[in-house]
């Protein structure tokens, strides 16, 4: 995850880059919607354990998560989160998966790479989706979760910035949904990836916010969900 000491030429600190993409007709506001909903996505072991093939330090990502799902479950949010496996026998992967992403034959169902790291506290009824590709809209029934739910924001959170929370956001955009993603709750292992992909999304998907940003609007809204009335 970049730091604030550290600025790449394609990054949401590239004041010119910025005013080139607006001149352009890119990186309007599109703002919150009223129903906000919270996908988190694979905060599990093989991509926040440092010690993994694809895994880095996600410890402050992490952090910001937990707040961001405290105010979320405050106020009755739908809470999604997910992950990726595969069953061991590999079928399901496909050749070209398998070819392009050689470390998902270890992604298998029952292991702890792809187990929920424990500090997201997910609860019973906040649902754990086994996604086969990067986004979380391919193969799974999140779409039609959000439009049970009556949701229209969806505020993105996880990792990795320049794989899976792109790929959700883009197609979280291309379904019509508000697209927010706090700054400080994805992270990836390569600093420059994260900042281009953070401009990318800012530019083309959905907003890139502040964490305090989020939080405030969290705060902000009426406890209203059945949940809520329950904690």
């Amino acid at each position: 995850m970049t730091t604030v000491n550290e600025t790449y030429a394609h990054s949401l600190e590239n004041a010119d880059l910025r005013a080139f993409y607006e001149a352009a007709g890119f990186a309007g506001r599109v703002g919150w919607g009223e129903r906000p909903a919270i996908l988190v996505i694979d905060m599990a072991g093989a991509w926040a354990d440092p010690g993994e093939r694809i895994g880095s330090d996600l410890s402050a990502v992490s952090d910001s998560i937990v707040r961001i799902l405290e105010e979320g479950r405050r106020a009755g949010l739908p809470i999604i989160f997910t992950t990726m496996a595969w069953d061991p026998s590999l079928a399901e992967i496909g050749e070209v998966v398998r070819r392009k992403t050689p470390h998902s034959e270890l992604m298998l169902h029952g292991t702890e790479r792809v187990a929920l790291r424990p500090e997201m506290g997910r609860r019973p009824e906040e649902p754990l989706v086994v996604k086969p590709r990067a986004s979380a809209f391919f193969g799974t029934y999140v779409d039609a979760m959000l439009i049970s739910a009556k949701a229209d924001t969806v505020i993105v959170v996880g990792c990795s910035t320049s794989g899976c929370i792109r790929a959700t956001a883009e197609s979280a955009f291309n379904r019509g949904f508000h697209v927010i993603v706090p700054r400080e709750a994805v992270g990836d292992r390569s600093p420059s990836a994260h900042a281009a992909n953070l401009f990318d999304i800012d530019a083309r998907y959905g907003d890139v916010l502040p964490e305090a940003e989020v939080l405030d609007h969290l705060r902000a809204l009426p406890q209203t969900h059945p949940r809520a009335a329950e904690e």
